[in-house]
């Protein structure tokens, strides 16, 4: 997740995936707060009959919040003439400045490369790291004669299960987690006051968010939760058993999915998403990137017998990623999904994106410890008039940096376009960013984004035409960073050479044409486009991997198992949908009165991780 999330109040209300699952599951998942109390405390009812202690531990990620249920807890027992004791996690933790002295490498204070303290290097460590073992052993050594609640990030650590009875997970999706942040609902881990905003957030990046997905990981994939809960809503929860949970996941990962996109506010933002989704105008804000797809940061909902259980994308994966991704992606990724997609709109907006550019992997590994380098690809959908798309250098590139140096300092303009090569924006048109290239959006269209597995956001901003952000801020500026892994070579002659190639036709029947449009050696995957007449269909095969395809013309699309026609998601114009490794053959059918175009991302043959053999044999383990 990222520590510059903004998202918008808006939630897509049509981005629901509707599966088979067997008669009365939504019986077995439980909403209200008593009957979840209720059902808890019965879990470990018969080892408090027998007169012994027992030992409850709720966990969750980043930002739930455990009070309402832990009252409810403890009004069931008591209703039983249970004795009930709520132990906090914060209490267990080890003191604030031995914890800041564990994390302190993460969050370097280098403020002449980084003004604003955005980047660090990822945690290593587990968040067993941060409890005091002492403090919970003469906590949880109490727990003779009645029920102990243990509640709170790493109630179901490593260090603690052999006290543990029963384990329950609270989980939110990262949307929730920022929107807490924001409104100062939570402290980092070990904290006794909240942090400002950026700063809690770089800390949650970097170390906060990484050991709890570490740790949900391992509860999910050594199925040893007794309880899954969704905490998304304040004050309410959802409630399964685990192995609801799984039915759940292994039902969903056969069928092509949506996950539901989250829109972030942004000071060029524009208006083709608003118009063409229909967003409201009160929710106020530019709506600049739309997080269609970005693994790390949306949610999937689906649909139980009329009740929506919105899943932390990022759970479903750590559960499912092999039966999603196939073998060979989830060990060359380390089990993460290694494609992201969003949109960014510039549509009717007051300016470009910024001058920027993306670390290569021997920066971004050696820097952040981060997980590789940082491509990117832009398929252009939607122009308006004059709609550029600017990428590689046109005139002296050392020139240009030093001038926007220049203009860091004394706020005056550059005549950017004398130095940065452009290139009409045509709808259909691929453009692949790989680490290195200078690049930018331009005013007046709609883009498709994609990029690598980078978790985070490593964006050098090298020239922001002197804006300012909604407080008056002038955007931070990083010349010195961008200046490590600029590629000045890479003009536009090289641009058209490499990067953005003309359409290579594939195959061509009375149904449909595809062409490659998108493929490089310097990036792991490619991209296709697949124009089919009204009412054609296409016939693809995943082999043993996934696909993402996009509706990016037309009106919709069925996209179905070949061999299992049932599995299958209806897309409308600009759903992204991705069609698991568990569905061999497939189909995608142009319906309504429309041609329909798809935007087809694979992994490309041979791919790597890795151009840099040295990352490869890495053998610290990741989250």
């Amino acid at each position: 997740m990222s520590f510059m999330f903004k998202p918008l109040a808006y939630d897509d209300t049509q981005a629901v995936n509707h599966i088979a699952l067997p008669g009365g599951i939504g019986r077995q998942v439980l909403t209200d707060s008593k009957a979840i109390a209720d059902r808890l405390v019965t879990a470990v009812a018969g080892k408090l009959d027998s007169g012994e202690g027992a030992v409850l531990g709720i966990d969750g990620y980043i930002g739930a919040q455990y009070g309402e249920l832990a009252v409810a807890i403890q009004e069931s027992a008591g209703q039983r003439n249970i004795p009930c004791r709520i132990v906090d996690m914060r209490e267990l933790y080890k003191p604030e400045e031995e914890i800041n002295r564990l994390t302190a490498d993460s969050l370097p204070e280098n403020y002449e490369d980084d003004p604003v303290l955005l980047f660090g290097r990822l945690y290593r460590g587990k968040i067993d790291d941060f409890i005091d073992e002492s403090k919970a052993e003469a906590a949880l050594e109490k727990a003779a004669g009645g029920l102990t609640v243990l509640c709170g990030n790493g109630s179901c650590a490593a260090c603690l299960r052999p006290y543990l009875d029963k384990m329950a997970y609270v989980d939110v999706t990262p949307k929730v987690a920022a929107i807490r942040a924001r409104e100062g609902r939570f402290a980092n881990i070990g904290d006794r006051e909240i942090r400002p905003f950026n700063l809690l957030m770089r800390r949650n990046y970097f170390v906060d968010f990484e050991v709890a997905v570490k740790l949900r990981k391992e509860l999910l994939q050594k199925n040893l939760l007794d309880f899954y809960l969704l905490g998304n809503e304040d004050g309410q929860y959802m409630m399964m058993d685990g192995a609801v949970m799984d039915l759940i996941f292994s039902e969903l990962v056969r069928y092509p999915f949506r996950a539901k996109p989250v829109y972030l506010e942004g000071i060029w933002g524009g208006e083709f998403i608003r118009k063409v989704r229909h967003i409201p105008e009160d929710i106020s804000g530019n709506i600049a990137w739309i997080f269609e797809f970005i693994p790390m940061e949306v949610s999937i909902v689906v649909d139980l017998e009329g009740l929506r259980a919105d899943f932390p994308f990022s759970t479903f994966v750590q559960k499912k990623g092999m039966e999603m991704m196939g073998r060979r992606c989830v060990e060359e990724f380390e089990g993460y999904f290694p494609i992201r997609f969003n949109y960014d709109d510039t549509w009717h907006s007051n300016g470009n994106m910024s001058v920027q550019v993306h670390p290569d992997e021997d920066y971004v590994v050696e820097q952040y410890d981060e997980f590789g380098r940082q491509d990117e690809a832009y398929y252009v959908i939607a122009t308006g008039h004059g709609a550029r798309t600017y990428c590689g250098f046109k005139g002296d590139g050392r020139e240009f940096l030093e001038l926007a140096r220049q203009s860091e300092r004394d706020g005056r303009d550059i005549d950017y376009q004398q130095y940065i090569h452009s290139l009409e924006s045509v709808p259909g048109r691929q453009i692949m960013l790989p680490a290195g290239t200078i690049h930018a959006s331009g005013r007046n269209q709609l883009i498709l984004e994609l990029g690598s597995l980078t978790i985070g956001s490593y964006t050098y901003k090298v020239y922001d035409y002197n804006r300012r952000d909604k407080d008056g801020n002038t955007r931070p500026i990083h010349t010195k960073n961008a200046e490590k892994v600029l590629r000045f070579e890479r003009d536009g002659a090289w641009v058209r050479e490499n990067i953005a190639i003309e359409p290579v036709l594939l195959k061509e029947t009375d149904q449909y044409v595809e062409y490659v449009v998108g493929k490089t050696d310097l990036m792991y995957y490619e991209t296709h486009r697949i124009e089919l007449c009204t009412g054609g269909v296409y016939e693809g095969s995943n082999n043993g991997q996934f696909t993402v395809v996009t509706v990016v013309d037309g009106e919709q699309a069925r996209i179905s198992s070949k061999s299992h026609p049932e599995f299958s998601y209806t897309a409308r114009f600009l759903d992204v949908v991705t069609i698991p490794a568990t569905i061999g053959d497939y189909e995608i059918r142009a319906e309504g009165y429309q041609p329909v175009v798809i935007h087809k991302t694979l992994l490309r043959e041979g791919y790597t991780r890795y151009k840099n053999p040295a990352y490869k044999d890495r053998t610290v383990e990741k989250g």
